[in-house]
């Protein structure tokens, strides 16, 4: 909620111009992507891609190879990413969403806090609905989007982020193998009469005991 991430890296150019040349020189050596965290305005975005395409300069100047066509994506954490999906995902090469930072912004609530840890479920319908914002703006602007934090393992949320047409999911090495069970037991029709159903839920408990009795 405070000064960190993006408004850090802003406020501190020179520090952070020095970490996209790192980046970038690793980029000539393998798959390497950039991504902003806790964008919450597009400006922050254009700003980011902008000391980008100064690093760049500069390496170019000093002879330095780097992959030109690094994608430049945002981790879609914050509530206000969500609302604006559509206009970050005209600008961004990929979205990655943050369900652990993202819930507990939108529910305005601290996981740790155990006086408000009831509201903290990525099945508020609150937080389903900016996922699903989030990757249907993603996919109608043909950038990927994928999921990491604990959501994208939970078996109950596999129908939903297929039907809402996830194309990652960034799970733990031992969740690897569970979840591409999960994502095998359903096909999209299935998943889609899910989410239709879920999509018109009220509560949080409405959605997680349906959810619980078709896995």
């Amino acid at each position: 909620m405070g000064f960190r991430a993006i408004r850090y890296c802003l406020k501190h150019r020179d520090m952070f111009k020095s970490q996209i040349k790192a980046i970038l020189r690793a980029s000539a050596f393998g798959d390497v992507r950039i991504m902003f965290p806790l964008i919450t305005a597009v400006e922050e975005l254009r700003e980011g891609k902008a000391l980008v395409e100064e690093a760049k300069s500069d390496l170019r100047a000093s002879g330095i190879e780097f992959n030109e066509d690094i994608p430049v994506g945002v981790m879609t954490e914050t509530s206000a990413s969500g609302v604006i999906a559509d206009l970050l995902a005209k600008e961004a090469d990929f979205f990655s969403i943050g369900t652990n930072d993202l819930t507990g912004y939108t529910m305005a609530c601290d996981r740790g806090n155990s006086d408000v840890g009831y509201l903290y479920s990525p099945f508020q319908p609150s937080v389903l609905r900016l996922i699903k914002s989030i990757i249907e703006n993603g996919v109608r602007s043909g950038i990927p989007v994928g999921m990491c934090g604990e959501a994208a393992a939970n078996p109950m949320m596999v129908p939903l982020l297929i039907s809402f047409g996830l194309t990652e999911f960034s799970v733990s090495a031992v969740s690897v193998l569970k979840v591409r069970k999960c994502i095998a037991n359903w096909t999209k029709d299935e998943a889609d009469k899910v989410a239709e159903k879920v999509m018109s839920m009220s509560t949080e408990k409405e959605i997680t005991d349906y959810l619980k009795s078709v896995i």
